[in-house]
């Protein structure tokens, strides 16, 4: 595919930048040498008495070792194929969206770049795509550039990043990304041996396997839940990302699509906030109903959900102790535009349209499964 340069910037407001919290030094930091803890002091987390104990194994190199001493806010190379997800399941159709779109030359056709290309210089906190020459590869980052180079990544590209928590033994918990990600390995050029940087959320290396899951749940940082919403362990939880690792929860796919038309994600967004708005969605919309092979008729589930959603009071707990108005509920369907305008109108333009709509591209690719 041929790609073109970009000229033209997205305006962004910047988060607020969060407290720095005093955390306990990791076990692993506890029992040797100095030479990496000098990092963390610059960065506020160790004291000097700390840091003349921190281990020899924090200094330089990558892996699991040198993982054992990343601090919350650090951001570490990984390769897909060594995250642990912390959910068994995804809403497959927002998958096939991506790739479907990913393999298509309309964003080329349109004088853009190939979305994934956008998607992975925002995951990777570089912001969007700048330049992609033909024979680009997301498995080779040299072959394109991204607007913010390696090093000079700022709070407000920071914060499309995904995060990870650091558990037992220096493994990688995915906390965030799993339908990024995991469209990242399914397409042609990614898989497991692609390169990502990811946001540390915490580093609870230090904790025993019990200890650790129960810090994971009192933090939200797992859902146990399968696809039907039933309650399952850490044990049922898949160990690697991929498409053939997880379950299809039909109701995660629908919140996804209902985005900006019954809801939008607030800056402060709860863990998992898809997946509450599912949960609720399955008392009141029954997609045994429609069809979901038939655009008109999966939009139809669309306009009920996102009905459902914005006719909620706003102080309607909806799961988790969360209220409609904490989950992003907007005040008015599809912002105040009717259905033939605005977010609505996209989602279902045809795939023979220039830019066809987000349905139209998954139901393509589910089609040709």
């Amino acid at each position: 595919m041929t790609g073109t340069a970009r000229t033209t910037d997205r305006t962004r407001t910047a988060p607020p930048t969060p407290a720095v919290r005093t955390r306990r030094v990791p076990r692993a930091l506890r029992l040797a040498g100095p030479l990496a803890a000098g990092t963390l002091m610059l960065a506020g987390l160790l004291t000097p008495a700390a840091a003349a104990s921190a281990p020899a194994a924090c200094a330089g190199g990558s892996g699991s070792g040198a993982r054992l001493c990343a601090a919350a806010g650090d951001l570490v190379d990984v390769t897909l194929g060594e995250l642990h997800p912390t959910q068994s399941t995804l809403g497959f159709d927002q998958i096939y969206y991506k790739l479907d779109r990913y393999g298509s030359d309309k964003d080329e056709q349109n004088g853009d770049v190939n979305k994934r290309f956008d998607d992975f210089c925002e995951t990777n906190g570089q912001d969007e795509a700048d330049k992609v020459p033909s024979g680009a590869r997301l498995s080779d980052p040299s072959s394109f550039t991204c607007k913010v180079p390696v090093g000079e990544e700022t709070d407000d590209t920071r914060a499309g990043m995904k995060t990870v928590v650091i558990g037992p033994g220096g493994a990688l918990y995915l906390t965030d990304g799993h339908h990024s990600l995991t469209s990242f390995l399914e397409t042609p050029d990614g898989g497991p041996d692609m390169h990502i940087r990811l946001k540390v959320a915490a580093n609870l290396s230090d904790l025993s396997q019990d200890e650790f899951w129960a810090t994971m749940e009192d933090r939200d940082w797992v859902w146990l839940h399968d696809e039907n919403g039933d309650p399952i362990t850490p044990a049922q939880l898949p160990q690697h990302l991929g498409l053939a690792s997880f379950h299809d929860d039909r109701y995660r796919s629908l919140v996804y699509f209902t985005r900006d038309i019954g809801y939008t994600a607030p800056d402060d967004a709860a863990e998992f906030l898809e997946f509450l708005w599912g949960s609720w969605l399955r008392g009141k919309v029954d997609l045994d109903d429609y069809d979901l092979t038939d655009r008109d008729s999966y939009l139809d589930a669309v306009k009920d959900a996102s009905e459902a959603m914005t006719d909620a009071d706003k102080d309607t707990v909806i799961a988790d102790g969360r209220t409609a108005g904490e989950l992003g509920r907007l005040d008015e369907w599809n912002d105040g535009k009717d259905a033939d305008k605005g977010e609505f109108d996209d989602l279902g333009k045809p795939l023979s349209n220039d830019e066809p709509g987000k349905l139209a591209y998954a139901l393509d690719y589910r089609g040709r499964l």
